[in-house]
């Protein structure tokens, strides 16, 4: 624990992998398998499911739920209580009415891209992507994929737009380019595509 912060009230499991650098904070749990790379902040009551993956220099907010079978590349943000759901046919019970057990249910995946920002409150469904530098918009539930550098706003959540590496909103001249006017780089289309 010298290359890591873990607060006394947060719960980490000794079969839980933590980067160095990496703080994490009050009553945070963080499951067996888990993996977090360097230098992240995980935040004050945020759950990491078992097994997740969780890249380098990850911000996740309060609050935030990242279920089993969830991939979190580096440099994302995550905003307080977003939420990576795993269940693609949630049930309590079989149709039998048994309670449901593991082998009862079948799990989606979320994988969520290099530097991609997930708005405060949004729900992200299962066997969903979202791409590089994308950003979906606080509320939001997201049903289906997101290009690189999409924006995404509503429930359900549609494209809405497309953002630059800085966060501001890309516009796009006469010949089809797009460009950031803070910042001013240049994409191309076929670049911000899937």
């Amino acid at each position: 624990m010298d290359d890591y912060f873990v607060h006394p009230t947060a719960e980490l499991s000794p079969k839980a992998l933590i980067g160095k650098g990496t703080r994490i904070w009050h009553q945070a749990q963080i499951r067996e398998g888990a993996r977090i790379g360097a230098d992240c902040i995980i935040g004050k009551g945020v759950y990491v499911d078992f097994d997740v993956v969780i890249g380098n220099m990850v911000k996740i907010q309060n609050y935030v739920s990242v279920f089993h079978g969830s991939t979190i590349e580096d440099g994302v943000f995550l905003g307080p209580y977003v939420c990576l759901t795993n269940d693609k046919r949630p049930r309590a019970i079989t149709p039998e009415g048994a309670l449901k057990r593991d082998e009862d249910w079948e799990q989606g995946f979320i994988r969520i891209r290099y530097g991609a920002s997930i708005g405060a409150g949004a729900i992200i469904l299962p066997d969903v992507t979202i791409g590089r530098f994308a950003l979906v918009g606080a509320g939001a539930i997201v049903t289906r994929d997101v290009p690189s550098h999409g924006i995404v706003v509503g429930t359900p959540a549609v494209l809405n737009g497309y953002a630059c590496q800085c966060g501001h909103r890309l516009t796009q001249d006469n010949s089809g380019t797009w460009f950031c006017q803070v910042c001013l780089r240049v994409y191309e289309l076929q670049e911000i595509e899937r």
